[in-house]
């Protein structure tokens, strides 16, 4: 039988990290592809550099923009410190897309006729503390009284199958659509291209964090996408995160009034 232990060495560290963990702003931040490293366990998968430095490893630019906004908000950020191609935990264990055979024109050998116990394996060592601290931190935080704002960072890619992407960026929400109905508001005549629920949406399965944190509890919720030429570097990730939490402060002002 694997156990976590085979995934991850004690040397690779935990699958979460948490950066601004004191932050005392109402938004607590998730990103859960933000990072393209491999634990060794798993070599490369079978995939070229190529393959493993593209969005399918990851979400480029999207950490970036979230540490921004940790500073800009004093929000606490928890994020993911492994490649969504071991375990994407933006995906319930069930999810073939949890540890997906191909992502878009990429097959995955080393993904491909996993056991039970391999996935069992990924599941415990990769999804389950992650979810488990972002559960964890929302708990303290209600036991002290403090509001959670949960607002997960996301980037696309601007071409997709061969398709151009004309959007800009997505504002996402599952069932619960109040901060996303107020930062839609907040980004009307604004100098991106702003839109809900795409280039993906709920029927798409990527709001799980929103169902598994932010729906059962009713605190405000929010996935945003920034497509990823946007934010290839440090100029564009600041433009970005400066815009981003000006439409957060705007929304969040907005739903409690």
């Amino acid at each position: 039988m694997l156990l976590r232990s085979d995934i991850l060495t004690a040397a690779e560290g935990e699958a979460a990290g948490v950066d601004n963990p004191q932050g005392v702003g109402a938004v607590l931040l998730i990103c859960e592809h933000a990072s393209r490293r491999l634990p060794a366990s798993v070599g490369d998968l079978g995939l070229d550099a190529e393959a493993l430095s593209s969005h399918i490893a990851w979400d480029p630019g999207a950490l970036a923009v979230a540490e921004a906004l940790s500073v800009k908000l004093d929000a606490t950020l928890v994020h993911q410190r492994f490649s969504r191609l071991v375990y994407d935990c933006n995906r319930p264990p069930e999810s073939p897309g949890a540890m997906p055979e191909v992502s878009e024109i990429y097959e995955i050998p080393g993904n491909r006729d996993l056991s039970p116990a391999e996935r069992y394996a990924r599941t415990a060592a990769l999804y389950v503390p992650f979810h488990d601290r972002i559960a964890a931190i929302i708990a303290d935080r209600t036991a002290g009284g403090r509001q959670t704002v949960l607002v997960t960072m996301h980037s696309f890619t601007p071409v997709y199958l061969g398709k151009p992407r004309a959007v800009e960026i997505g504002i996402l929400h599952d069932t619960d659509s109040r901060l996303a109905d107020a930062m839609l508001a907040a980004a009307e005549g604004g100098p991106f291209r702003v839109e809900r629920n795409s280039p993906y949406g709920p029927e798409d399965g990527v709001t799980h964090t929103l169902r598994l944190h932010g729906l059962p509890h009713g605190h405000l919720n929010v996935m945003i996408e920034v497509r990823n030429d946007l934010i290839a570097d440090e100029v564009g990730q600041g433009v970005m995160a400066d815009y981003l939490a000006g439409l957060i402060r705007a929304a969040i002002g907005t739903c409690q009034q």
